[in-house]
């Protein structure tokens, strides 16, 4: 039996080991951290690349405890802690990272800035799956961009984890939404309020030609990074355009962007939990997307299979295997 000091967590010992159930000592908040009860762990790409070995710029050494994002209660509150109490439900990207413990255990002390009250309207494991995507998105499309109603807003990636979201949120701003992505994706990034293009049926000049005459869209968001961010400097409207990048981590020729008088914008999301500094923009986003989500506005798509702590591996199997029908999320 595992005492009160003591919780069950899931620990990666090596580069691609196998998940391993284990009792840990309970963790107790510092000043400016909650201990939080956790219900539910989400399942991000970045954290089976930690699993790999492969996210060096993640910080995240093994053995450790995986697991960013992360939905529960407020079981314990530090020092200094004041806009959250003992029993508030809350959701946050926290976990992980940095050598922090991961969210695939019982319980975990968080930094209380970068926590929320949860959505009334999810349940933990729909609020598990939102963080590190909801924030990704919102930095691009607001603290990056600034969309406003009217423009045009073109996301590379509808139907993907960061891009269904980013559709929804440029769609509550009021923006004019497009949204490329498989021909198997369309009716799904239609269903997001985006006019869905099928990047392989079309080249980008043709549909740029096609829904802006040819002038470009305001803003285009690349969440796939690579050949598709070369597209989107193609993409941009001429003068003005904006393009921000969520993976523009690669050499990519700025040419295309500059004959069009646009700029280029990157987001890094794990940059507050690496470097501790903008922690509490973190909670603001996660605060300012509970009205867009309690309002109906923005919803997770989540995969229907359920997984615990004893089936974790097969969601990380699931997530590598890329046929995952929407956000994966471990419910403890």
């Amino acid at each position: 039996m595992i005492d009160s000091n003591s919780m069950q967590a899931l620990i990666v010992d090596t580069a691609n080991a196998p998940f391993r159930l284990v009792e840990l000592p309970r963790p107790t908040p510092a000043a400016g951290q909650v201990l939080v009860r956790i219900k539910a762990s989400g399942v991000n790409p970045l954290d089976g690349k930690i699993r790999a070995g492969t996210a060096g710029h993640a910080r995240q050494p093994l053995p450790a405890v995986l697991g960013m994002d992360l939905a529960g209660v407020v079981e314990q509150v530090g020092e200094g802690v004041t806009h959250l109490k003992v029993g508030d439900e809350v959701y946050g990207l926290a976990t992980g990272i940095g050598g922090a413990q991961g969210s695939l255990a019982q319980f975990a002390a968080v930094e209380a800035d970068l926590m929320a009250i949860k959505p009334r309207n999810l349940s933990m494991r729909e609020a598990a799956g939102l963080p590190l995507v909801l924030i990704t998105a919102w930095e691009g499309l607001v603290d990056r961009v600034g969309v406003k109603a009217g423009q045009t807003v073109l996301v590379q990636g509808g139907a993907g984890g960061v891009g269904h979201v980013a559709v929804q949120i440029a769609k509550a701003l009021g923006a004019n939404v497009f949204a490329t992505g498989s021909a198997a994706s369309l009716d799904l990034i239609e269903s997001f309020g985006a006019t869905a293009i099928d990047y392989r049926a079309n080249t980008v000049q043709e549909y740029v030609a096609e829904h802006t005459d040819g002038e470009g869209f305001d803003v285009v968001y690349d969440t796939v990074g690579g050949a598709t961010l070369d597209a989107s400097f193609v993409a941009a409207r001429i003068y003005g355009g904006h393009v921000v990048s969520c993976l523009g981590w690669g050499t990519h020729s700025l040419a295309p962007l500059s004959f069009r008088a646009a700029s280029y914008s990157g987001v890094f999301t794990l940059l507050p939990l690496l470097t501790g500094k903008g922690c509490a923009r973190h909670g603001e986003i996660l605060r300012e997307a509970a009205q867009l989500i309690e309002a109906g506005q923005l919803k997770p798509l989540m995969d229907e299979r359920r997984f615990t702590l004893e089936t974790a591996q097969a969601a990380h199997e699931l997530m590598a295997s890329g046929t995952a029908t929407g956000r994966l999320v471990v419910e403890i």
